[in-house]
């Protein structure tokens, strides 16, 4: 049989020392990635928040436009049944709207009542 020479126990307690050394650093590592990994979800978690104000925010906007264009939209229509103006020193017809002058109030008039009845 052939014997193995075994490590002396200075040896051993050498590389047994090494080992353990070598286990503290790599659980301080895996810490500090709990940890970084811990900041990171608090991050994200606060993104989402902001990107979900920022949506909320972006439809209003959308919602706003989309009533604007139908308020230009009014607008051209009325502005094209005004009165033609004749302005007497060019001698040739002008619109309102282009002497700067806008057209009447536009007013809302209810139709029904809030009980969903006609007015009347």
């Amino acid at each position: 049989m052939s014997h193995r020479p075994s490590l002396y126990p200075s040896q051993q307690s050498s590389a047994l020392q090494s080992r353990i050394n070598q286990k503290k650093a790599e659980l301080e590592n895996l810490r500090q990635l709990r940890d970084l990994s811990s900041q990171l979800a608090s991050q994200m978690a606060t993104l989402e928040e902001k990107l979900s104000t920022l949506r909320d925010g972006t439809e209003a906007v959308s919602e706003v436009l989309k009533n604007w264009s139908n308020v230009l939209g009014v607008l051209s229509m009325v502005g094209g049944q005004l009165p033609k103006v004749v302005d007497a020193s060019a001698g040739g017809e002008k619109s309102n709207v282009q002497e700067g002058v806008l057209p009447g109030t536009l007013v809302r008039i209810p139709v029904e009542t809030a009980e969903g009845e006609a007015a009347g």
